[in-house]
């Protein structure tokens, strides 16, 4: 029964990784259709209210305390109002596959900021992983380690993908006395009349050119904001519940995968050596920098006590 129920947890997560790489595939033809910011601000809005009704039928509501608001608050600035905002306005300047790659970054740049303001270690193994996206991120701007530069479409996701590590750092500290659902559901409610006012004042005829696009648009919008976002992280925070984060987070490393695939299959867009070679250093990167190779080494290898060091000496 217990294998059973793994078993579908797996298979749950990995369907969810599936559905946030075609997701960035659906934001990359929402914003070419629609006014950038608003559409953002009502798909945000959409994926709260889908997770505002799944709390309240599993009726864990609580009133929350002055430091859980706090932690909440800015888990919302930077994961909801900037992250999106970013995200949202860089796909209109550069393809799916490479925004994919660079928002893979985002498990390693949590650990890296965990390094600094939750006081974990920096091992040579985890360093080197560092080491492996940085290298990987070469390989996803054309491959040359001279005179490299940037577009402003990949400056702004790389804000993006930062914004979104920094908020699981303040979320991370919101989560340690209350429910990770009801987090999810204040940030994108709140966030999402954030964004809501953002863009009253970026695009002051958004919501009325939301009504003129074609149908299939709408029916991305409504799978982008109630499966992908609301429904999809939902999901993912339940199985760090069920099986730790350590193992959920290894399947985050699916999604720049299906980003790619997605993007070559609906997009038709061109999937470079260079950037195949810089998922492969990216992932390594992720498996090293966040710890996961080593906690796997130490598992299998644990380290001996006094007596048995004395007996293999022997």
């Amino acid at each position: 029964m217990h294998q059973k129920r793994l078993l579908l947890t797996y298979g749950l997560v990995f369907s969810v990784t599936a559905i946030w790489g075609l997701n960035i595939v659906m934001i990359k033809v929402l914003v070419e259709e629609l006014p950038v910011q608003t559409m953002t601000a009502f798909r945000i809005m959409l994926a709260g209210i889908t997770a505002l009704l799944v709390i309240v039928l599993g009726k864990s509501l609580r009133r929350l305390s002055k430091r859980e608001w706090i932690y909440t608050l800015l888990g919302m600035l930077f994961g909801v109002i900037l992250h999106h905002s970013f995200m949202a306005t860089g796909l209109t300047m550069i393809d799916a596959s490479s925004a994919s790659l660079i928002l893979a970054l985002v498990p390693l740049t949590t650990a890296l900021l965990g390094v600094f303001f939750l006081g974990e270690h920096l091992t040579k193994l985890r360093s080197m992983g560092f080491i492996l996206a940085l290298t990987g991120v070469f390989f996803i701007q054309g491959g040359s380690f001279s005179g490299m530069q940037f577009s402003m479409g990949e400056w702004i996701l790389f804000g993006a993908m930062l914004a979104q590590a920094i908020s699981f750092i303040f979320v991370k500290k919101a989560t340690a006395s209350l429910d990770s659902k009801q987090v999810t559901t204040i940030m994108y409610l709140a966030g999402s009349i954030g964004l809501l006012i953002v863009s009253f004042m970026a695009e002051p005829t958004g919501v009325s050119k939301m009504a003129s696009a074609p149908l299939f648009i709408y029916v991305l919008f409504f799978l982008s904001g109630i499966v992908a976002t609301g429904a999809g992280y939902m999901i993912f925070n339940a199985a760090i519940q069920q099986i730790g984060a350590g193992q959920t987070a290894l399947f985050n490393n699916f999604v720049p995968f299906f980003g790619l695939l997605f993007a070559a299959i609906f997009l038709n867009e061109t999937i470079t050596a260079y950037q195949l070679i810089g998922f492969l250093f990216i992932v390594a990167g992720v498996l090293f920098g966040t710890g996961y190779i080593e906690r796997q080494w130490k598992k299998k290898h644990p380290p001996m006590d006094n007596t048995k060091r004395n007996m293999a000496s022997n």
